[in-house]
């Protein structure tokens, strides 16, 4: 499996985001301008198509992947004010989600809005991006969070797998120190772009990395066969996410997987033994502790459990 492979990508082979075929990426994006006003919506349009081919088109690893392997994603990007012909104000609203070994069943990664998304946008520009400069606030955001989903993914397949992707989306960061728009700096917000790379990149969250790959590869991977095997293994996984709580309650990438996973983590124990159940609702209760009321539904079963798929 590719994935297995990550850990061999050079960095430099990394950072060379050449425009080629498509190999990693399957992204359904979509501009929504429904918000601007007494405004011609081509540019709209012309944007929303140039996106898809930056995303889809350009060559983000040195890994060549088979159709049925490209990572799927969406970007939504709801247009929130104009603020003169170049400049745009937007949400930024992403997911990625994963297949799960022998099943039709797909896992969600990420779910999240980036509600600073400031960027211009001249129509018929091409949209460029080198790594090693900031070039653009449009550019640079998409290539953040195209490099932070190839982390995640890679991450659910092999251990720390995602380390390399990571170390790209710091690099992006880094460069857009220079920007003036919000987002890419560390007192812009407790839940933006630059605590994003930080927190995938510390070694103080280490066990979150180690949760995405047990989580998924030695458990959703293994539940269509083994049920029973593979919810043991998510719930051994819970405690790497309790752990990281323990010392980092505030965590922003701790409350991104739990939300991410808030209800699939229910649904796989209102399954199993009275022990797993209680333990998990325990440890999720502990660590999600607004949403408390929600686990009860573990306790009280009659979910449909939950199986998986593998990629490639």
């Amino acid at each position: 499996m590719k994935r297995i492979l990550s850990a061999l990508i050079t960095a430099a082979l990394i950072f060379c985001a050449n425009i080629l075929s498509a190999q990693e990426i399957k992204c359904d994006i979509r501009v929504n301008s429904n918000q601007v006003s007494g405004t011609d919506k081509t540019v709209f349009q012309n944007m929303q198509t140039a996106l898809y081919e930056f995303i889809n088109n350009t060559k983000w690893t040195n890994i060549n992947f088979k159709t049925q392997e490209k990572i799927e994603c969406s970007i939504a990007i709801t247009i929130k004010e104009r603020t003169d012909s170049e400049s745009f104000v937007a949400d930024l609203n992403m997911a990625i989600r994963r297949p799960c070994y022998k099943a039709s069943y797909t896992t969600p990664i990420l779910n999240y809005v980036d509600q600073k998304f400031y960027f211009s946008y001249m129509d018929g520009q091409p949209l460029d991006f080198s790594i090693n400069t900031h070039m653009s606030d449009l550019t640079s955001t998409i290539a953040f969070y195209v490099y932070t989903f190839l982390g995640l993914d890679f991450d659910t397949f092999s251990r720390n797998g995602g380390a390399p992707f990571f170390e790209a989306a710091q690099q992006v960061v880094n460069n857009a120190q220079s920007s003036s728009q919000p987002g890419w700096k560390a007192f812009d917000g407790n839940r933006n772009r630059y605590w994003l790379a930080e927190n995938l990149t510390s070694n103080s969250y280490a066990p979150l990395h180690q949760f995405l790959y047990e989580y998924h590869r030695l458990g959703l991977d293994v539940m269509s066969e083994h049920p029973d095997e593979g919810r043991a293994a998510i719930l051994k996984s819970l405690e790497y996410l309790q752990t990281v709580h323990a010392s980092y309650p505030t965590c922003f990438v701790l409350q991104l997987i739990i939300e991410a996973k808030r209800d699939e983590i229910i649904n796989v124990f209102s399954q199993g033994t009275q022990q797993e159940k209680t333990k998990a609702t325990n440890i999720m209760k502990q660590i999600d502790p607004s949403k408390s009321t929600q686990y009860d539904a573990i306790l009280q079963g009659g979910g449909s459990g939950s199986g998986g798929i593998k990629r490639g």
